[in-house]
């Protein structure tokens, strides 16, 4: 146990430590400063050239989001053409699989645009090397990118004093592929591979096992897309058991790595932006209430999967950790830090089953991805969190009965109509989605898709419409999610829940970012201040605890108190 705890605390020691430092380095990323990688300044303005681009010249708000729109709706018709002809091509396809089937397609091109990664197939029976590298590896890169792109032109409306220009939505996106995303995968990529992730282009190999048995395994170019899965907060596995996977995922060494890049970039945004705006303390007032909700959420989980399974108990089994679905090279503890860790950054990948834990901490897993912004995914989770942020403000100016403002700029009806039309889609889209598959199950219960029922099958329909709107992927896979029905159903839901997040704060910060900056005074609302820090987390938790506890009640907890 003691070496295990150990272990976590590493991780998260370590992602923390590291995470202040890049923090720094993407703020000079972002406001132009020298970096080591001012060699690439030459061949970035030329592909911006050549794609039409002038990089010096800056957008306002509707300018950047529909450049935004537009990139990302060419990656999708991209990928959604390449996999609907992927056997029809001969490049790297040794195995000779097929075309996709429309629905699918349309699904996964979404799921990998929208930094989703909701895998409705297996990787290593459904998609060629080209597909996995030049379709998937890429586009965890792009989408990764956007996110990243859209948290600068944030950073810049809070900044800005009476204008509307945020920057140049192609410059920052480009940027944070080339100085943020490639430099990191490539050392993260490069340690995967000492530790034993596989980087090939031969077809199925021949292995013979500890039985003498000779089988065919499948493997591939892994460590890649590996690397860029986690430090871009994806989560799309090479092959179907995603991190479980001993060529994803060979040892505790690649488990620790792989786990700290997940939580590295997020971490890296909420430090980012004190440095961006010169407001260090009020980073760390972030950090402190995103830190202290997981920390809360890995406690629980850690002590839930430690005890066991109560029903083991019951028939006289010695009691031990709960094991099931887990892989005995991580144990209890570090899967169910992973767990915490994937939702809290919408990465969605696994080293170990969600289905197979316990239902408390499967609950907590759906909490973290219903709050959605706890580190977040990159970029977005702090767009999200800053969301939250007008909320707390607006309601804590109420309170002592100030006109609100925030970092100087008055918060108005305008803002805080955007603010809660983006935190009320969330909800929306999470139990419309449950609501609208119970109904079809109620229908037809020989649909065939739902293996579990009552409370843990309610769970599972939960957790896939809670995973496509926060953009997670990860799954409950207890459910046959791989029918035209969830294809377009959490196809749609993945569109929704990743631009309009997007599109409406970018609109919120463009508002603001226009109006003249007030000084503070003595009656003015200080956000460094603790008192904050409370409204905040309670407004968080609230929101949550309104909007989605009756779900959560019909779901896990009712799982829960039945054993």
């Amino acid at each position: 146990m003691t070496t295990e705890l150990l272990g976590i605390i590493l991780i998260f020691l370590v992602s923390l430590g590291l995470a202040w430092p890049l923090g720094k380095y993407i703020n000079r990323v972002f406001t132009d400063q020298p970096t080591f990688l001012d060699f690439l300044h030459s061949l970035e303005e030329k592909l911006l050239r050549f794609a039409g681009v002038n990089p010096s010249y800056t957008m306002d708000w509707k300018q950047n989001a529909k450049a935004l729109l537009g990139l990302n709706l060419v990656f999708f018709l991209f990928a959604f053409l390449f996999l609907l002809i992927q056997g029809s091509h001969p490049f790297w396809n040794p195995v000779q699989l097929g075309n996709w089937e429309p629905t699918l397609a349309f699904n996964t091109a979404v799921s990998f645009v929208t930094n989703t990664n909701l895998q409705h197939y297996s990787g290593e029976t459904g998609a060629s090397y080209f597909t996995q590298l030049i379709v998937f590896c890429w586009l965890q890169f792009v989408s990764a990118g956007t996110g990243i792109a859209a948290c600068a032109l944030i950073f810049q409306g809070l900044k800005n004093d009476k204008s509307s220009q945020l920057g140049n939505f192609y410059k920052l996106f480009l940027k944070s592929c080339t100085r943020i995303l490639l430099p990191l995968a490539i050392v993260v990529s490069g340690i995967l591979i000492w530790g034993g992730t596989p980087v090939t282009f031969e077809g199925l190999q021949e292995v013979t096992t500890l039985e003498g048995e000779k089988v065919q395994v499948a493997t591939g170019p892994v460590a890649p897309m590996v690397a860029i899965k986690q430090l871009g907060t994806n989560g799309g596995g090479f092959f179907g058991p995603n991190s479980t996977h001993p060529f994803e995922n060979p040892n505790y060494l690649t488990n620790v790595v792989e786990n700290i890049s997940i939580l590295l970039i997020p971490m890296a945004l909420v430090f980012s932006f004190g440095f961006f705006l010169q407001r260090k303390k009020l980073a760390l007032l972030f950090m402190g209430v995103m830190t202290f909700l997981f920390l809360a959420f890995v406690s629980i989980s850690v002590v839930e999967e430690y005890k066991g399974n109560p029903l083991l108990t019951e028939l006289g089994l010695a009691p031990s950790p709960n094991l099931e679905g887990k892989e005995l090279r991580f144990g209890s503890m570090a899967s169910s830090f992973w767990g915490i860790s994937t939702t809290s950054t919408s990465n969605g990948s696994v080293n170990s089953m969600h289905d197979s834990h316990s239902p408390l901490s499967g609950g907590i897993f759906l909490l973290d991805m219903m709050i959605n912004a706890i580190y977040g995914g990159v970029g977005v989770g702090f767009i999200n969190f800053f969301v939250y942020v007008i909320v707390a403000v607006f309601i804590a100016g109420q309170m002592i009965g100030r006109t609100p403002d925030f970092l100087g700029k008055k918060i108005e009806a305008s803002e805080i109509k955007i603010a809660s039309l983006v935190i009320l889609l969330h909800p929306f889209l999470i139990l419309a989605g449950t609501a609208l598959a119970s109904y079809s199950l109620s229908l037809d219960p020989d649909l065939g898709w739902l293996k579990n029922p009552s409370y843990h099958g309610f769970s599972e329909i939960l957790y896939e419409n809670t995973s496509a709107a926060s953009n997670n992927g990860s799954g409950f896979e207890g459910l046959g999610d791989n029918t035209p029905f969830w294809n377009l159903l959490t196809g749609i839901i993945m569109l929704l829940g990743r631009f309009f997040p997007i599109i409406g704060p970018l609109a919120l910060v463009g508002s603001l970012s226009f109006k003249k900056s007030i000084p503070q005074s003595s009656g003015s609302l200080k956000p460094e201040s603790l008192a904050f820090g409370v409204v905040l987390l309670a407004v968080i938790l609230i929101v949550t605890a309104l909007a989605f506890f009756p779900a959560l009640a019909l779901g896990p907890l009712a799982d829960y108190f039945s054993i």
